[in-house]
């Protein structure tokens, strides 16, 4: 139950982040005069338009994820035995923990978030 509630947490706090980066790239694959662009350049202005949300929504929450998922990770492989997998062992486990893929894969693209953020502050 523990595992589920930081998973659906993780994907609540990922969420601005992740809808940010979908508006830059629809921004930039559409003409600004067609529908999905223009409503992907409204959020990325408003994002833009307020210096709080860069910080608050753009790294510090994929910062909080990064970390809280890390940690729930490593408390979770410590405490699951590994046993030898067959195919079907394997899909079985997928299915039990469920939550802890989706844990992997925000504190992944949290990961990607952070770094792309990074990388744009360090070439301004």
């Amino acid at each position: 139950m523990r595992t589920r509630v930081i998973a659906v947490m993780e994907l609540v706090l990922i969420f601005p982040a992740v809808l940010f980066m979908t508006a830059l790239v629809l921004r930039n694959v559409h003409l600004l005069q067609y529908e999905p662009a223009r409503s992907a350049q409204q959020l990325v202005m408003w994002y833009a338009g307020r210096m709080w949300t860069l910080w608050f929504l753009l790294s510090g929450l994929p910062f909080i994820v990064f970390v809280s998922g890390c940690a729930e990770l490593l408390r979770s492989y410590n405490r699951d035995v590994v046993l030898p997998l067959t195919f079907k062992k394997s899909l079985a486990m997928a299915r039990a923990h469920l939550s802890s893929l989706f844990i992997a894969a925000t504190t992944l693209i949290a990961g990607v978030i952070l770094a792309i953020v990074v990388l744009h502050v360090l070439a301004n």
